[in-house]
């Protein structure tokens, strides 16, 4: 049976070639035989509004089983930390990856209280297998800050710093592949 994996894509256009359809493309070629990639459309993704992702991201979590892999680009994990830190979810997760997630508020200099993280969101996360942070160095969204924040904030998590995957990950990212695949061996 496939493991389930929940995607969280991005914020902005989702059209082909747009926002976090390349890096989906990539992720279903790539672990096609072993994960089920579940990848929900977030309303108005060019005029996000957290209520709104956080209804469906619930709904989403709902569907999988436990021990499921949870993923989220760019605004995606933002939303998907902040889901899991702010709501009673009673599930066990085998991962969480972030991708070239933005950190809202705390030592960020981006602010924007409706996506902001409660400062304590770490010590109120589900229990979550491992957790694995990737951010490309040259990141013309995102600034490499934001990852280290996270990774700050979350000490257990696996920091991965890549170089030539820009914001949007349109050519993928093997050692993400490379990561998701250790959890099914």
């Amino acid at each position: 049976m496939k493991k389930q994996c929940l995607f969280i894509h991005s914020a902005g256009p989702q059209g082909p070639h747009e926002g976090s359809d390349d890096f989906i493309t990539f992720l279903q070629k790539a672990v096609g035989t072993d994960y089920d990639l579940l990848c929900p459309k977030m309303p108005d993704p060019g005029q996000p509004n957290y209520a709104a992702w956080r209804n469906e991201v619930a709904r989403a979590i709902a569907t999988v089983p436990e021990d499921a892999v949870l993923m989220g680009h760019s605004l995606g994990g933002s939303v998907l930390l902040k889901y899991l830190a702010e709501e009673a979810v009673d599930k066990r997760f085998a991962a969480l990856f972030i991708v070239a997630s933005p950190y809202w508020g705390g030592d960020s200099d981006w602010s924007y209280s409706e996506f902001t993280l409660p400062e304590d969101f770490a010590a109120k996360l589900p229990p979550i297998g491992q957790i694995f942070i990737y951010h490309s160095r040259d990141d013309e969204v995102v600034p490499e800050r934001h990852a280290a924040l996270y990774a700050e904030k979350l000490p257990q998590a696996i920091l991965r710093e890549l170089d030539h995957s820009g914001h949007a990950f349109t050519q993928g990212a093997p050692e993400l592949v490379t990561d998701l695949e250790s959890l099914v061996k």
